[in-house]
């Protein structure tokens, strides 16, 4: 993919050539002279997908125990993925339905294991195809009105607040001493 692409015309300023096999070294920083200040960070991507129709959106019901509980479906954003081809993936796998123009309306973050945990939240009201559940949980289609009965995830309604609130974008968990914090912006 990047083979068409001379070295001299990648590189610039904040920009560091890279190509399929080789990624550029940790510290390094093309254009911006000898900064020995490191701005990467591991970070492992994912997508959640708020599919809706009318009154209803559709959850799945979780099997693991990480994270269990009814839930947006989504899942991680392989390798070299396009963030847009991730989600439609990962509908398609999890729902059987096949989503179109999903829309990035958000972003959910936390401290993870090995750096930082993304979650980039999309919705859409476009699908085709015939709704399956798969072996990370149980599809469900429900209506807004019976949310408030239902088994969800411990963050599902700070997660349904980015989807619904156009002036909101982020969703970030802070750990403040021994006390984890959901910040909403």
């Amino acid at each position: 993919m990047f083979a068409n692409f001379s070295r001299a015309a990648v590189d610039g300023p904040g920009l560091c050539w890279y190509d399929v096999e080789k990624i550029c070294p940790e510290g390094q920083n093309y254009g911006k002279g000898d900064s020995t200040m490191d701005r990467t960070e591991k970070v492992e991507l994912a997508v959640l997908c708020m599919l809706y129709d009318g009154d209803r959106i559709l959850l799945q019901d979780r099997v693991k125990e990480d994270w269990k509980g009814l839930v947006f479906p989504g899942g991680h954003v392989e390798p070299g993925e396009s963030f847009v081809d991730a989600v439609i993936r990962e509908m398609q796998e999890e729902t059987g339905y096949t989503i179109e123009q999903p829309r990035l309306c958000g972003v959910k973050q936390f401290p993870g294991e090995h750096g930082r945990y993304v979650v980039l939240l999309f919705k859409t009201d476009r699908f085709t195809g015939q709704l399956r559940s798969s072996q990370e949980g149980e599809m469900l289609w429900v209506s807004r009105r019976e949310l408030s009965s239902l088994n969800l995830t411990e963050d599902f309604e700070s997660l349904l607040t980015v989807f619904d609130q156009e002036e909101l974008t982020e969703f970030q968990y802070v750990l403040r001493g021994d006390t984890w914090e959901k910040i909403i912006k």
